[in-house]
Formats: C-alpha cells, sequence, structure tokens
C-alpha cells in the first residue's frame, strides 16, 4: 500500500522546523546509510544526536500519534526516531532498498523495517526535481507533496530519489515497525477500517458497523504481534 497522509505539520509547526532547519548544521547524510545504500546516496543530513534534530524528531512523533489515517494504515508498534536530509545542487539518491532492520543509535533497540516514511518539509515551488520515486507491483510512482504532507510504502519497495537541479529539498524520513508486517495484511485491515468509518459517517448506528467492527479486530487479533 502507497498512501498520501495530509498535513501531517500544522502551519505553526511547519515554521517552526523550517527556521531550525534553515539555522542547522548538516553533514554527509552517508552516515546512516547501508553498505549498499552508501554507493547511491549523495545527500545531507542533520546529526541524529543534534539536539535540534531531537527536537523537531518528538514534534513529529506527537503529530503522528494524533493522526487517525496514520495510525490506521501503520498500525505502528515501533517508530523509528525521525530523521531529516536535504538535497540541492544535484543531490540524488540511486535505487535501494531500505535495510531490514534499524538499530536506533545509542540505544540496544532495533526497529523491524516495515514502512517507510518520508514526509515533505518545504513547497515544491522552491525547488526542480526531487521526485521521490517507487516502484511497486502497479508500477513506478512518482511523488513530491506539499509542505506538510507524509507518504506511506512498503520498506519492501525499490525507490530512488530525482536529483535536485534547483533550490532545496528538505524532508524528514524515518521506518515503521507494524503490529502487522504482511502488507496484504495491513491493506485489507485499512481497507476495512475506512470502510467503517464511513458508514457511521452517512449511516450512524447501523446494525452492520458492530458486526464490521468485530471482524476488524477479529483479523487484527489474528495478524498482529503486540
Amino acid at each position: 500500500m502507497l498512501l498520501q497522509i495530509p498535513n501531517v505539520l500544522t502551519e505553526e509547526e511547519m515554521t517552526h522546523c523550517r527556521q531550525v532547519l534553515d539555522e542547522a548544521q548538516w553533514i554527509d547524510g552517508r552516515v546512516t546509510a547501508g553498505r549498499q545504500s552508501a554507493l547511491a546516496k549523495d545527500n545531507m543530513q542533520l546529526p541524529e544526536n543534534h539536539p535540534a534534530a531531537r527536537q523537531l524528531s518528538d514534534s513529529i512523533l506527537a503529530a503522528l500519534e494524533r493522526s487517525p489515517l496514520f495510525m490506521s494504515a501503520a498500525l505502528p508498534l515501533k517508530v523509528f526516531p525521525p530523521l531529516f536530509n536535504r538535497y540541492q545542487g544535484g543531490q540524488s539518491f540511486g535505487n535501494h532498498v531500505d535495510n531490514a532492520i534499524r538499530q536506533v543509535t545509542g540505544t540496544p533497540h532495533r526497529v523491524r523495517t516495515d514502512l517507510s516514511a518520508t514526509l515533505f518539509l518545504n513547497p515544491p515551488a522552491e525547488y526542480d526535481g526531487g521526485e521521490l520515486v517507487i516502484e511497486d507491483t502497479f508500477g513506478v510512482h512518482q511523488v513530491k507533496l506539499p509542505a506538510g504532507h507524509l507518504i506511506l510504502y512498503p520498506s519492501s519497495s525499490l525507490h530512488h530519489v530525482r536529483p535536485v537541479t534547483r533550490g532545496s529539498r528538505l524532508a524528514s524520513f524515518f521506518w515503521v515497525q507494524s503490529m502487522v508486517r504482511d502488507d496484504g495484511q495491513r491493506t485489507l485491515l485499512f481497507d476495512l477500517d475506512s470502510a467503517i468509518q464511513r458508514l457511521n459517517e452517512e449511516t450512524p448506528n447501523h446494525p452492520a458497523d458492530v458486526q464490521l467492527t468485530a471482524v476488524y479486530h477479529n483479523l487484527l487479533r489474528r495478524w498482529a504481534d503486540a
């Protein structure tokens, strides 16, 4: 499942985020790349232990928790602390697949990467290029979203970022370990949850709502690791 999630951050949060990132000291983005990814990766990154990075990371995690669409689609068990990157001057990231397991720096905690996420942090009009290109069973998808919007997709997908030829592209990226690791099962649960919510909005207190909700939770109980 490939899903766009709009308005993850408020305008106030976006303004603060941009102020922090514009004043930040960036480093080579290959510090968090695996062996193969390092050969394809050319960007800049905010150091993970930078106080500003931690502050913005916490803000994004809080924003995700208040997003019903994200919670329904991802069914998160663990979320890797969000990181931040910048592309400019022709920088890009060639075709790659994200590492299956990510170690949270400075801790014993590991996150299985079921889902990858990119949160766009500046408007598309500020830069040329920089499209996130994702390949899945239904074809190739080019993604370039408004500031504050997020794209969520399976980490098993081959993907790349096209060269930024004008301006700078700012984004946060992170990974999710879902309670339901299988993408097909997650998609079925998301579709069922969406249908239940739509039924409840259009026909409140419909008798089928209880039955469908029971089916949803029984499937989740069958498939989830919590």
